[in-house]
């Protein structure tokens, strides 16, 4: 672990021993978790138990991006719900502990399908059986009803979209490292072609494959992981982040998942969103744009991560190829949106 990056395992272990003074565990021990690109996450244990602690990342960032406060409050509120998510042993909101805000939860006992090597160690069977599990629980993630578990103030859903195109359009102004006009020409066939807001609730805003943990046979999820960009918004918008990052076969991939979800057994897009509607019993309209604005806001995180990355500010192994992610997933957005005038 860099020096730039290591943790004060001391003031961890008083600060566990507040938060669960039942606990006799010894010294802490810290790994760094390969897989993230954005929030640094680490695997404690103390010889006894073992938790997953995450904190922001080094560099700019948007004010309101990567909020530890956010995202445990909202696997907090979830955790008596049907929504898999772990346990949480509590948020550090301010600096005082490691330097930077940040959270703590249980670790779950199971595995992440990061790679297309790791989707095929299932059967098709199991695979196609884990595609429906996970839309049934972002179908169930939907029908939350916000205010029940003390969400109703997580956000604004009125003007969700239009804010989710500005948010973005700064976020690549204050982290771009080379002109691309095409992200302005996307941003305005976005805004311009912006579909009415047909149901609103908890926005997952990152819901994946490599998101999702599940039991080491992928019979079970255990736990959705990676909330950060979690609010109340268009839940459209979650379903098409799943189908940008769903790789089908005959397709180009995408740069992240690498044709994770192309092998037999998973089903097509147009499957996941048949399912889904079925699920929550409504019609779903064509998401294309969400498709699209989910590329575009990949590709500008991805751009931000780039410029840390050059900065010397990330943590860890998987950036070097970063940059050039960042013009194929334009493209894909500039195919989708083709025929928008």
């Amino acid at each position: 672990m860099s020096s730039q990056d290591s943790l004060d395992l001391v003031a961890l272990r008083r600060w566990l021993d507040h938060h669960l003074p039942e606990q006799t565990g010894g010294a802490l021990t810290a790994r760094l978790i390969a897989g993230g690109r954005s929030n640094p996450t680490y695997e404690l244990s103390d010889g006894t138990r073992e938790w997953i602690l995450r904190r922001p990342p080094h560099g700019h960032v948007l004010p309101t991006a990567h909020d530890m406060r956010r995202e445990h409050r909202v696997l907090d509120a979830l955790a008596g719900t049907a929504v898999p998510v772990p346990g949480v042993v509590g948020p550090s909101a301010d600096a005082d502990v490691i330097g930077v805000p940040f959270y703590v939860m249980d670790k779950l006992p199971g595995i992440t399908l990061r790679t297309r090597a790791d989707a095929a160690r299932l059967s098709p069977e199991r695979r196609r059986s884990l595609a429906h599990t996970m839309v049934d629980a972002l179908a169930v993630l939907h029908e939350v009803d916000p205010a029940e578990v003390g969400l109703g103030d997580f956000g604004r859903p009125a003007g969700y979209l239009d804010r989710q195109l500005d948010r973005w359009r700064r976020q690549w102004e204050a982290s771009a490292t080379s002109p691309r006009p095409e992200v302005d020409e996307l941003l305005h066939r976005l805004a311009r072609h912006r579909p009415t807001t047909r149901r609103s609730g908890i926005v997952h805003g990152d819901f994946k494959l490599d998101n999702i943990m599940v039991d080491v046979d992928g019979s079970r999820i255990l736990g959705v992981l990676d909330w950060e960009m979690s609010t109340l918004g268009d839940t459209d918008a979650d379903l098409g982040t799943l189908c940008s990052f769903w790789d089908e076969p005959g397709e180009p991939e995408h740069p992240i998942t690498a044709g994770s979800t192309a092998i037999q057994g998973f089903p097509s897009r147009e499957e996941l969103v048949e399912r889904y509607a079925f699920v929550r019993g409504i019609d779903v309209p064509d998401i294309s744009w969400y498709r699209a604005f989910a590329d575009v806001k990949t590709a500008v995180i991805l751009e931000g991560i780039h410029a840390r990355h050059r900065s010397g500010l990330t943590v860890g192994e998987g950036f070097d190829g970063v940059g050039e992610m960042v013009g194929t997933l334009l493209d894909r957005a500039l195919d989708l949106t083709a025929t928008y005038s």
